[in-house]
């Protein structure tokens, strides 16, 4: 049975909390009501699925770090062809980093992954730009003595503190990004999965080399992401965190809900084991698709791409998706990601979108170039 999931804050941020910019700079209120450059109000479209009476195409992208980063990017660049009201849900288990230490010291959510998805939204004006910058700057450590450890800025991300501060300031994350998102003219929202961190942990085979046949538990997201063995298991503590009300709105009026890419374990599994989310997922009327990652990482070793595809319907047997897209050269023989893609219910969709390099990393623009086609099929 799916726990209910907590309810927005009530009379935090009361004066201007809700309001966002969307993908074309207009101001929208609470309740999906927008206000335009004029400051007239106009009342949102109809119900989800229904695109009548020019309604944007409501799209929701799962995930975190630079995969949603990059999907978000992609996103934008769909804009200029389709009208699209984009929203972010981030994981929240980081404890690595900048992150991890202001998690440990302050309590709260880890802010790195929310930073990177507010950032990749930011908008085009030079001012926001360096805002967008500004948010990016990582502190460097203090010249002179190695030996001094005491600098509590070094390695800290300037967004990583405003977001710490706005959440402090206003009691409230959702809220917080709202501000932080008007702070750099984001043409989207940013959402946490819950407004709770959580901690990650799996079972993994073969995480001490000296014992491959051994299965061992462990625990955290950057222990898990850096993990020499197979990933067996996954799990969150708490077993089932609240999640965000606002994730699970945004996820049941939406037209396309986007997984991947991204670390797979650690960034987009996740939000299928937040039972109030997961619940939103498959019950939501909305298109779903998966970007495949292009290459294998260290907690995904020995996973093809199939493979891939079958933890999504492990950990969400009830989970259906309509189209998967993958790097027509990354998935070479097509045929089992074809039958795993089908197992999903979804077609498989080819496209290079890869960098030129020949790296294992999405090229934002290519990304965008073939969702265009797919996320405007229905226009």
């Amino acid at each position: 049975m799916t726990p209910p999931t907590e309810s927005q804050s009530p009379g935090v941020g009361a004066d201007r909390a809700g309001v966002r910019r969307d993908t074309t700079g207009e101001l929208r209120e609470p309740g999906g009501v927008r206000r335009d450059a004029t400051g007239e109000l106009r009342e949102p479209g109809g119900a989800p699925g229904d695109r009548a009476a020019g309604r944007r195409a409501r799209v929701v992208a799962f995930g975190g770090g630079h995969g949603l980063s990059v999907s978000l990017r992609a996103l934008r660049r769909c804009v200029p062809e389709l009208d699209l009201d984009i929203t972010a849900v981030v994981t929240v288990g980081d404890d690595g980093g900048s992150s991890g230490r202001l998690r440990a010291r302050r309590g709260g959510l880890p802010p790195g992954d929310l930073r990177q998805a507010l950032v990749a939204l930011a908008g085009d004006h030079p001012a926001t730009r360096r805002t967008a910058g500004l948010f990016q700057h990582r502190f460097a450590d203090t010249p002179g003595d190695p030996a001094d450890t005491d600098d509590g800025l070094a390695g800290h991300a300037v967004g990583n503190l405003v977001l710490c501060g706005l959440i402090e300031l206003l009691g409230d994350p959702v809220v917080a990004l709202e501000h932080a998102g008007a702070m750099l003219g984001a043409v989207g929202r940013v959402l946490p999965m819950s407004r709770q961190p959580v901690g990650i942990e799996a079972r993994v085979r073969g995480a001490d080399p000296v014992y491959p046949d051994e299965v061992r538990t462990v625990r955290g997201q950057h222990q898990v992401a850096v993990t020499v063995g197979r990933v067996e298991s996954l799990r969150l503590t708490p077993t089932s965190p609240a999640a965000c009300a606002e994730a699970v709105a945004a996820t049941a009026e939406a037209d396309w809900l986007i997984f991947g890419p991204g670390s797979w374990y650690t960034s987009v599994l996740p939000h299928l084991l937040v039972p109030g989310l997961a619940a939103a997922i498959v019950a939501s009327p909305a298109r779903r698709l998966v970007t495949l990652n292009l290459a294998a990482e260290k907690e995904t070793l020995g996973l093809s791409l199939a493979d891939h595809l079958a933890t999504l319907r492990h950990y969400l047997p009830e989970l259906t998706v309509d189209l998967v897209l993958a790097d027509s050269k990354a998935v070479g023989d097509p045929a089992p990601v074809e039958r795993a893609a089908e197992s999903l219910g979804a077609r498989l969709v080819l496209a290079p979108v890869a960098v030129v390099d020949g790296e294992p990393r999405h090229d934002p623009a290519a990304l965008g170039a073939a969702l265009v086609p797919v996320l405007g099929a229905d226009r």
